[in-house]
């Protein structure tokens, strides 16, 4: 038994400083709430500064002769390849118009265009140009700034360098706390009659992706042993065009925002030759999904001797430094001038577009706990997630929890914090991160088969030790440990490809078998497991 050395005490907890979690806290503290924001590490280094794109949104009088919410709803529910819940699609799509303006009210600055109004940009999937945007391709940049800058205006306090490890809750099993670490291993105790977990995707999953070093799936795995569920883990979306900088290349690396090809930069091999010519009616506008697929096909035919990665070809772009200032210089850092030469690129794991079960309003299936954001699955983005849909979702479905909260506090159905069972730091299981990236990048990321599915869990078996989550690497690894798990048991079972998910043994979609969600629970020993349809009833 592991005694808390300290405890603290507030009306919501929110996991994570992303726009999700921001966005909540803020909500929440309009609506009276006391609240505590959680982040693992500095209020800034969350995954939300990495967005380059923007804010895939239809404003009332600035957008595009004919486009319309519908419209937007429309190209989601088609990169979504069958698996998105439409109601949830048409809720947070039509909250869109308002939750930009709160965000600007909160200080957020979009750049403008030069008739007036915002400046728009078209991405991969959209029939239209309505992707607002800031400091040219710096949009996530801004809406942390904003948010949090509110929240320090706001009296929303921050505990930084401090863990979630698990969830407190009650011999009945309602969540009323997180149990933490902070910087120096010390376990302490947040109690709260309610938990949002806010905390971001699982990148670091794989060798290579756009995600920062903290995005390990955290959520995830606490929400599994929570007693939650979760459904469409197997769909994780590579961004097509990740700044090549060398083989090998590991963590985080530069993204090429998709908003380069909607200003018309194309995707070439080393002869010159067009990689989506002929593949998809939008060719280079294609969903992300479409286009990564088509790339990583493209390099193992290997045109011109080059196997490891394409070019975007951005020369026709002139005020490519104006327009694209975080991408120019990444490019430079590399040595890569793109008014004068293409930009070497390849796919990298970039979003997760399953998650917690959630409604759009953040409940899950466990008393007292909500979800928002990346971590969540709230069936928006079904099998592959349309581009900037992610900040959108963010800013709707994180006011929509607060609010939950807030009516479920007032009608009573969330647990005291003083019911809590004991508190313990829990044993669970850890894989070497090396052997898990290593083996997940190989044989789970674009292009799976059974075979190579089953070298991946036993890869996990034979690296696997149980340990006590006494650290945060530990924690970490542990979470990656699980979500490796939940993944390679919903690919292994789901015998088609449709969006993000490519089995190589089988190519087609199967509409008759597969048009459904899987869902994914910890069995009692904790090991993720398919969970039976009984069980699963009511999940898209």
């Amino acid at each position: 038994m592991t005694t808390p050395r300290w405890e603290a005490r507030a009306d919501l907890l929110v996991v994570g400083t992303g726009v999700a979690g921001l966005t909540a806290a803020l909500r929440a503290r309009e609506l009276g709430l006391r609240v505590l924001v959680v982040t693992k590490a500095a209020g800034e280094d969350g995954n939300t500064r990495w967005a380059q794109g923007g804010v895939a949104v239809v404003l009332p009088g600035e957008h595009d002769e004919g486009d319309t919410v519908d419209a937007h709803v429309r190209d989601t529910l088609v990169a979504g390849a069958g698996l998105c819940d439409e109601a949830a699609v048409e809720a947070i799509i039509a909250g869109g118009p308002a939750a930009v303006a709160r965000l600007r009210e909160r200080g957020a600055v979009f750049d403008a265009a030069p008739t007036g109004g915002l400046a728009r940009t078209r991405e991969g999937g959209h029939s239209a140009f309505r992707v607002v945007h800031a400091g040219g391709d710096a949009t996530g940049a801004e809406v942390e700034r904003a948010l949090l800058a509110a929240a320090s205006d706001g009296r929303v306090p921050v505990l930084e360098q401090h863990v979630a490890v698990d969830a407190v809750r009650t011999p009945l099993g309602q969540v009323c706390g997180l149990l933490v670490l902070d910087g120096n291993g010390v376990p302490g105790v947040l109690s709260a009659p309610a938990v949002l977990l806010a905390s971001g995707g699982l990148g670091q999953l794989y060798q290579a992706t756009s995600n920062p070093e903290v995005a390990t799936g955290d959520g995830l795995a606490l929400a599994l042993r929570a007693g939650a569920l979760a459904a469409d883990v197997e769909f994780v979306q590579f961004h097509p065009t990740v700044l090549y900088t060398g083989r090998g290349a590991r963590g985080r690396c530069p993204l090429v925002t998709e908003a380069v090809r909607g200003e018309g930069a194309v995707l070439v091999d080393a002869t010159g030759a067009r990689v989506m010519r002929g593949v998809h009616p939008l060719e280079d506008l294609a969903p992300r999904d479409v286009v990564a697929a088509a790339i990583t096909r493209h390099m193992a035919g290997a045109p011109g001797g080059v196997d490891d990665h394409v070019f975007l070809d951005a020369t026709g772009i002139s005020d490519f430094a104006r327009r694209f200032p975080t991408v120019h210089a990444a490019c430079l850092a590399a040595g890569v001038d793109p008014a004068g030469e293409p930009i070497p690129v390849a796919p990298a794991a970039h979003f997760a577009c399953g998650g917690v079960v959630s409604a759009v309003d953040g409940r899950t299936g466990v008393t007292g706990l909500y979800a928002a954001g990346e971590v969540a699955r709230t069936g928006l983005h079904g099998a592959n997630r349309l581009a900037s849909n992610s900040l959108l979702e963010g800013l709707v479905v994180g006011t929509r929890a607060a609010e939950a909260v807030a009516a479920d506090l007032a009608l009573g159905v969330l647990a005291k914090p003083s019911a809590s069972a004991a508190v313990e730091l829990p044993t669970a299981p850890v894989a070497d991160r090396d052997s898990l990236q290593r083996v997940m990048s190989r044989y789970a990321a674009i292009g799976r088969d059974a075979e190579g599915l089953a070298v991946v869990g036993s890869v996990l078996d034979l690296s696997t030790v149980d340990r006590k989550l006494d650290g945060r690497q530990l924690v970490e690894d542990a979470a990656l440990t699980v979500a490796a798990r939940a993944l390679i048991a919903a690919a292994a079972e789901r015998e088609e490809s449709r969006g993000c998910h490519v089995r190589t043994d089988f190519t087609e979609r199967d509409d008759a078998r597969w048009q459904r969600s899987q869902v994914v629970r910890l069995n009692p020993s904790g090991q993720p497991v398919l969970a039976d349809p009984v069980v699963a009833r009511g999940v898209a």
